[in-house]
């Protein structure tokens, strides 16, 4: 059983810059694909950013694209989000996820992770 716990959230202004953790325990998460996902008031649930198991394929919704970076550190057992020239409707809760083993990184629906962090809160004022 994977646990994840998810850190870095806070108030920022718009332009700012964060860099979300999320790590893991209970498990290695070196042989799973991950995801970010978040969440805004009254919104859906969406994917942010996923990563493939092996860290060579990366993938990022359009709205983040050039400003946001996920990342791996197999030694930390964590997974990363740096969150660049953050903008007022990045505004939500920021959650990880992780995949079964040796999953592929390209079914980016909720219902294809196994593992989910409680989120960390991120809210951009302008």
């Amino acid at each position: 059983q994977v646990q994840l716990v998810e850190s870095g959230g806070g108030l920022v202004q718009a332009g700012d810059s964060l860099r979300l953790s999320c790590a893991a325990s209970g498990g290695t998460i070196s042989n799973r694909a991950m995801g970010w996902f978040r969440q805004a008031p009254g919104k859906e649930r969406e994917i942010v950013a996923a990563i493939n198991w092996r860290g060579d394929y990366i993938y990022y919704v359009d709205l983040v694209k050039g400003r946001f970076t996920i990342s791996r550190d197999g030694a930390k057992n964590t997974v990363y989000l740096q969150m660049n020239t953050l903008k007022p409707e990045d505004t939500a809760v920021y959650s990880c996820a992780a995949k079964n083993p040796f999953r592929g990184a390209t079914d980016y629906s909720p219902a294809a992770y196994a593992y989910w962090g409680q989120g960390t809160q991120v809210t951009v004022s302008s």
